[in-house]
């Protein structure tokens, strides 16, 4: 009996490992079948019922690595090991509730914090999540996690991430180079965390192809977003206009998660937050959902959240006595 498996071009090399390393040891276990792998297809012959239990274990293989994204020599031995059908998962020191995926490597990405973990329960039964707080509570982190969970579990056929590009203002063209020379520094965040989250190669695929997007806010317009898990980040910087304008590009089976932080507000002074807007008009919206973190949710160094402490704080006295701050600081 001959027998064909088709991978993904997005996973073969992994799942074939280095120089083929992990079929080379699917040979030494199953000697009396013949297994060739070539570019993305496997073919393996022999008898009718071990080609079967091999085309079989071969696939909770599969579903390993797009899980894992790694297979190694244990995760091999292990799940061919099996005497039934069910699928094998470490259980990486017993960590299951809090993980949202397995990324990089192995690489194990979970919410941390208590308002991470609503974040997580909120795009289960919400369509759109707002989620507000300052820099280093995971925001953008936690919402890009989901959204590269719900693309491998075939949830959605991809991923749109967004931000303003305020920063740019109306100088882009000034910049040098093409428009993603000069657009990559400010989406640059978007990008690191997607590398976090899946090999370089499988990343370069999907944006090659367009599974992934990473465009500015002003891209938006005009379009319907369907089958997408969307985030808009920096959402603070889009003006009552322009979040309009993208809060209304949702199509069918789409999921939009809006972040921000309205202490870092960057529009000139005569342009309104949209966030802050939204967060006062959406938020008694079934199926739109608003989630708040502070201090406490910060995961980056230690000082991050006495810095933000001292800020807040500051900002507290100026409005209760800005004339004892003025007079404590003239220059300001």
């Amino acid at each position: 009996m001959e027998k064909t498996i088709i991978l993904n071009n997005n996973i073969a090399v992994g799942v074939y490992g280095q120089q083929n390393g992990n079929i080379d040891l699917l040979r030494n276990i199953y000697p009396k079948l013949k297994i060739v792998a070539r570019g993305n297809e496997v073919k393996i012959a022999g008898e009718e019922s071990a080609v079967s239990l091999f085309e079989n274990r071969f696939n909770l293989l599969i579903t390993h690595y797009e899980q894992f994204e790694k297979l190694t020599e244990t995760d091999i031995l292990k799940i061919t090991a099996q005497e039934d059908d069910s699928f094998y998962l470490l259980d990486h020191n017993g960590i299951k509730d809090d993980v949202i995926l397995h990324g990089r490597e192995g690489r194990i990405i979970k919410a941390i914090t208590p308002n991470q973990r609503k974040i997580v329960a909120s795009a289960t039964i919400n369509d759109m999540v707002f989620t507000i707080g300052p820099a280093g509570t995971g925001k953008t982190y936690t919402a890009v996690a989901l959204a590269v969970r719900a693309l491998k579990n075939k949830q959605i056929r991809r991923i749109i991430l967004t931000r303003p590009a305020v920063e740019a203002g109306e100088n882009l063209g000034f910049l040098p180079g093409d428009l993603r020379d000069k657009l990559d520094p400010y989406l640059q965040p978007l990008y690191d965390a997607l590398w976090d989250m899946m090999p370089m190669q499988k990343l370069l695929s999907y944006l090659e192809d367009k599974t992934i997007e990473i465009a500015p806010l002003a891209f938006m317009r005009g379009r319907t977003l369907d089958n997408a898990y969307v985030i808009l980040d920096e959402a603070q910087n889009a003006t009552e206009g322009q979040l309009k304008m993208f809060l209304t590009r949702m199509g069918k089976n789409a999921k939009f998660f809006i972040t921000g932080d309205i202490t870092q507000i960057d529009l000139p002074r005569n342009q309104n937050s949209g966030l802050i807007q939204a967060s006062k008009i959406l938020n008694n919206i079934k199926g739109i959902d608003f989630v708040y973190l502070d201090n406490r949710d910060v995961v980056r160094h230690h000082l991050v959240t006495r810095i933000i402490e001292s800020y807040d704080k500051w900002e507290e006295e100026k409005e209760q006595n800005p004339i004892l701050i003025k007079k404590k600081n003239p220059e300001l």
